[in-house]
């Protein structure tokens, strides 16, 4: 029996978080360990655990994983969630590298000096540049790419659960993907992930800031 699959993070959402998303559909299950100070985290640093001293850090398969991209591209690919043909493969990357730099902003407001001019900076992105793509491609099938779950479909979900925890009305304008949402809520790794208690973290607060402070000297 292979050995489960380790998490090491902060206890919180950040860069891990599409992780979690992309473990839970493909029914993975996974550890954590979850770094309180700045000690721990040097000593993963030091001792040759982080190749470019940087987390999230995933032990899977004998390896452990760092950059988040790598890590999500090899559990998508060891789970059918990629695709092996190349136009859907790029297809799917870029789809997931423009939903992570669109989270990636969601991910820092809660670090902003000015988080409310950030966060009309984040909706005006949102609705102008990132979800017309989406609509689009989601105007003519169920899925973004080769009409089946793929990453991209995990981390549109994701991302689009996170924008309006924040921005509740921000997807008003956009009823396909209101609809893809609802699709996504029914397929059962899915839904089992939406329930409370699950892996599935809380949006960030003050504990998480402080702790994410104190660990990499922000």
């Amino acid at each position: 029996m292979p050995d489960k699959v380790v998490l090491t993070y902060v206890n919180g959402r950040g860069k891990m978080e599409s992780i979690r998303w992309l473990l839970a559909v493909a029914g993975v299950e996974f550890d954590e360990i979850f770094l309180t100070s700045r000690k721990e985290y040097l000593t993963l640093a030091h001792d040759g655990s982080l190749m470019f001293q940087q987390l999230p850090l995933v032990e899977i398969d004998g390896m452990k994983l760092i950059q988040s991209k790598a890590i999500l591209n090899y559990i998508a690919e060891k789970y059918n969630l990629h695709s092996k043909d190349p136009k859907e493969r790029v297809m799917i990357n870029m789809y997931s590298e423009g939903l992570m730099d669109l989270m990636g902003m969601i991910m820092m407001l809660p670090f902003s000096n000015d988080d409310r001019l950030e966060a009309l900076y984040i909706q005006a992105k949102t609705k102008k540049r990132y979800m017309p793509v989406f609509e689009r491609a989601l105007s003519h099938s169920d899925h973004l790419v080769g009409g089946r779950l793929t990453l991209a479909d995990v981390q549109l979900m994701e991302c689009s659960l996170m924008l309006e925890e924040r921005f509740p009305a921000v997807l008003s304008d956009f009823p396909n993907i209101k609809a893809f949402q609802e699709r996504m809520k029914k397929i059962p790794t899915i839904e089992k992930f939406l329930l409370p208690g699950s892996r599935r973290k809380p949006m960030p607060d003050e504990a998480y800031v402080k702790t994410v402070k104190s660990i990499f000297k922000l």
